[in-house]
């Protein structure tokens, strides 16, 4: 089982793969004991109400991520390529950079990738699929991004699910050891969790790291605007 070191009581703790992949993107940073939920839950109750109805201040339901950080999903502006440009200019200048999501989840969804260095695009692609999920529609980002590259390329690949970034990286080399089989279960998408792996090795120099969602990062939010290309008239 992941785990992760809390932010307050710098003490560490467990949360199942299965909450991860409910939650794609999400970095955990506290403790049960020290959750931001939990905190909001017990004030309310020792003021005696329930919190704002179950919305956030911005108006649309709490879909968030359990420790309180709105989901990305609530974020995303449905921006087009020359929108996303004018708008930010943060964020790493280099790198290959992924996304993909369903909407709704599961449902119809995309996946883009962008291949930048030092700010100027050498490759972009994207796709869409009819009856998909957020994660294959990431996976999928991500396997088309090292196909683009040569073998002997030397970037960084970005990707903002974490999920997808912790399974390559960490979990899925032991699920082959394992003859692909996991205690908790059956693995899910694992006809592209098994090419993309292929893939990643292929590539010895181009690592797979996880940056966060729609934190004003450039060319994550171009990516973005690739994977929901489908939902435009103009890309």
């Amino acid at each position: 089982m992941p785990q992760f070191t809390c932010e307050v009581c710098a003490e560490t703790f467990n949360v199942p793969e299965a909450a991860l992949e409910k939650y794609p993107g999400w970095e955990p940073k506290y403790c049960r004991e020290h959750s931001p939920q939990r905190k909001k839950a017990q004030g309310g109750a020792a003021r005696g109400f329930g919190g704002n109805g179950g919305r956030s201040k911005g108006g649309k339901g709490n879909t968030g991520a359990p420790d309180g950080r709105p989901s990305g999903s609530s974020k995303e502006e449905l921006l087009t390529r020359a929108e996303v440009l004018a708008k930010y200019h943060d964020g790493p200048r280099t790198g290959v950079f992924t996304d993909g999501s369903s909407h709704p989840n599961p449902g119809p969804g995309g996946w883009g990738y962008v291949w930048v260095e030092d700010g100027e695009i050498r490759n972009e692609g994207h796709g869409a699929a009819a009856d998909t999920t957020n994660n294959r529609m990431e996976l999928t980002a991500l396997i088309n991004a090292y196909r683009a590259l040569r073998e002997d390329a030397a970037t960084t690949v970005y990707t903002d699910s974490q999920l997808c970034a912790n399974t390559i990286t960490k979990w899925a080399p032991t699920w082959e050891r394992n003859g692909w089989k996991r205690k908790g279960g059956p693995l899910k998408n694992l006809d592209l969790v098994k090419e993309l792996l292929a893939l990643y090795r292929a590539h010895p120099k181009c690592p797979l790291e996880w940056m966060r969602a729609h934190d004003g990062s450039r060319w994550n939010e171009y990516a973005d605007s690739l994977a929901t290309a489908w939902r435009r008239d103009v890309l």
